[in-house]
């Protein structure tokens, strides 16, 4: 780990308040580049990450070493790795935001008054904005060319677990940048070895524009309760996959075993499966002993857990506190529930308005627990990881809302759009 002396308070705020300063200086650069200017600054990035991929996997592996050290978790190891395919797929995630539409300069409405004068709304870029965020080394880069593609400038706090890697990612974009008419300046990386730096950016007001938090459901509402500066609240997930009595049990299994097992340290992987009581005793046990199957601790409410000790499945008592956690591991909450309605109830209570799925053939079904679901996205009869801004054709993401403000679900280039009116006259004036 990098060792630096601890910075005081004020050391922290003069640091982040010269770094925002550069940042929005260099964002000029920005201002005036057109689409094309722009997407070849990603490509030179995504050019830059490929070529340079064993510097950027030697500083992962100091970070890898550190966190085998220092004890952390299967989860948080595997969210903290780098290897050649994922780098290969940071490269490609710039890519692919290179290629989607010019969010900045479209008109969202337009008009003219009985006076003559035309009215023009735009999307334009926020400014400087600041991204708080753990562990994934990947997020460096899909936020920082989310944030160049859009028009802003980042100013990048990631996690002192990944701070080797981090420094590495930036120096490389940030050299990638050299060769382009866009100001390397414009991404900015904020130490992450002193917790100083998070409240210094969280109260730039004037300075950012901007804050979003990424990670665990304590980041988040640690950034979002003590920031001065405006935020975007990225989801904890605790996520849902409810089997409805009218469901294709062909598809269930699948679906499940997929949302729970195929990468659990995402916050879209399924937390909690509830199923429809009338198919307890005939699906319950096929669900349960594919979940052992795959390796996942089950947590059970009763009457689930009495069926898996009739099946030989071990299981454990779910309490109040398994239902609200995130697990990020391969564990699972299994509970039965009589209704759509009951199952929509648990989740209101429970879920964190990230992703519910519904497996189900009956349309009014579905389309009650949609109404009810209160959440960023709902999956019919499809696994929950597919909420996720690559697999909808977002490019990578800049993160998952599950707020209700103007960006929910995935985050994409439009997400980090705000407006500007213009205003033109001929010479009136206002009487």
């Amino acid at each position: 780990m990098l060792t630096p002396a601890r910075l005081e308070p004020m050391d922290a705020k003069v640091l982040i308040s010269n770094l925002a300063d550069s940042a929005r200086i260099a964002g000029r650069t920005l201002s005036v580049a057109t689409g094309a200017q722009r997407k070849a600054a990603l490509l030179a990035i995504a050019d830059a990450i490929e070529a340079r991929g064993a510097e950027i996997l030697a500083a992962n592996e100091k970070d890898m070493e550190a966190g085998r050290s220092a004890g952390l978790n299967s989860s948080l190891l595997d969210r903290l790795l780098l290897t050649p395919e994922r780098v290969k797929g940071i490269a490609g995630g710039a890519r692919q935001v290179s290629e989607l539409p010019d969010p900045l300069g479209i008109t969202l409405r337009q008009s003219t008054l009985p006076n003559g004068i035309e009215l023009e709304q735009i999307s334009v870029p926020f400014g400087v904005i600041g991204m708080v965020y753990e562990a994934r080394p990947n997020v460096t880069v899909d936020a920082a060319v989310i944030l160049l593609m859009s028009g802003n400038a980042a100013l990048l706090r990631g996690s002192s677990s990944a701070a080797h890697s981090n420094e590495v990612l930036v120096r490389v974009m940030r050299e990638a940048l050299a060769s382009t008419s866009i100001s390397p300046d414009v991404i900015q990386l904020v130490p992450s070895e002193d917790r100083e730096t998070v409240k210094a950016l969280l109260n730039a007001r004037g300075k950012v524009d901007l804050v979003i938090p990424r990670g665990s459901a304590a980041l988040i509402r640690m950034v979002v309760d003590e920031s001065t500066v405006p935020t975007i609240e990225t989801g904890a997930g605790v996520c849902h996959v409810y089997i409805d009595e009218f469901a294709d049990l062909t598809k269930a299994v699948p679906i499940i075993i997929n949302s729970k097992v195929q990468r659990p340290s995402v916050c879209n992987a399924a937390e909690t499966l509830l199923v429809h009581s009338k198919l307890a005793d005939s699906f319950m046990p096929t669900a349960l002993k594919a979940l052992h199957e795959a390796g996942v601790i089950v947590h059970a409410d009763a009457a689930t857990l009495a069926l898996a000790k009739s099946a030989g499945i071990p299981a454990t008592l779910a309490t109040d506190e398994n239902f609200c956690t995130e697990y990020g591991t391969l564990e699972m909450n299994v509970a039965i529930v009589d209704s759509v309605d009951a199952a929509s109830a648990h989740i209101a209570k429970y879920g964190t308005q990230h992703t519910e799925a519904i497996i189900s053939e009956n349309k009014e079904n579905v389309k009650r627990f949609i109404a009810l679901a209160d959440c960023a996205a709902v999956m019919v009869n499809t696994s929950t990881r597919f909420t996720d801004g690559e697999q909808m054709g977002f490019g990578a993401e800049i993160g998952i809302s599950n707020q209700k403000l103007h960006a929910r679900g995935p985050m994409g280039l439009e997400a980090m759009t705000t407006t500007t009116w213009i205003v033109t006259g001929n010479g009136q004036i206002r009487s």
